[in-house]
């Protein structure tokens, strides 16, 4: 059965890696990476982006507190770093600069590409890392985890949950040919700036739960 801090964990989730990871944002960008590319190919870059992003995802989310344990940093500092980073990019969002910074290093990229034959499987760099899972996604599920690590249940609720949006960026990626004559700048800009928005205060909560704990041990 289903409980209420069960559905809280899971909306949580959701809205962070949704916002953080940005399926809406990662598409336009994964079709000017692909373009002019065969179908085919349009599909191993998609199962292989996806993948080697979620497996980077889920390695932090099971092993990044021990990771930090190694360099001394503790998960209370973390947090409150973790909701500044993401504070900054939900003002990003929010004021249009994330998109913007995204088309540019994503039109620099398949310069890259176009110059370089032997780069032309972009599954790793740049669709994986850091489109997918990056420095963003990494600290979202770490919190996310850790505020969670004294219940499994909510612990697999979160993994759950990363494992649905991967599945949304896939079916997008994979619909890519059809959605790319359907979408409008105008409606990615009107989520960007509402998840944003939503995105910024989960940042300050994050900031604050970590000077609570800072604080009160």
């Amino acid at each position: 059965m289903i409980t209420a801090q069960v559905m809280d964990v899971a909306l949580t989730a959701f809205v962070t890696m949704f916002v953080i990871i940005d399926p809406l944002g990662l598409l336009p960008i994964f079709m000017g990476l692909t373009q002019d590319a065969p179908a085919a190919h349009k599909r191993k870059m998609a199962v292989k982006g996806v993948l080697i992003g979620g497996a980077t995802l889920l390695f932090f989310a099971f092993l990044g507190d021990k990771f930090l344990g190694l360099l001394g940093v503790n998960i209370a500092s973390f947090r409150i770093a973790g909701g500044a980073m993401l504070f900054v990019t939900a003002l990003e969002m929010v004021f249009e600069k994330r998109t913007q910074r995204r088309e540019s290093g994503a039109t620099k990229m398949k310069q890259e590409i176009d110059a370089d034959s032997a780069f032309d499987d972009i599954s790793v760099f740049p669709i994986s890392i850091p489109l997918i899972s990056g420095p963003g996604a990494i600290a979202s599920i770490m919190l996310l985890m850790s505020a969670n690590r004294d219940n499994v249940v909510h612990m697999a609720t979160v993994l759950i949950v990363l494992v649905f949006v991967l599945l949304i960026v896939f079916c997008l990626f994979m619909m890519a040919h059809r959605l790319e004559k359907l979408m409008g700048p105008t409606f990615t800009q009107i989520v960007s700036r509402v998840l944003g928005v939503i995105l910024g205060a989960l940042a300050v909560q994050y900031i604050v739960d970590g000077l609570r704990a800072t604080f009160m041990t």
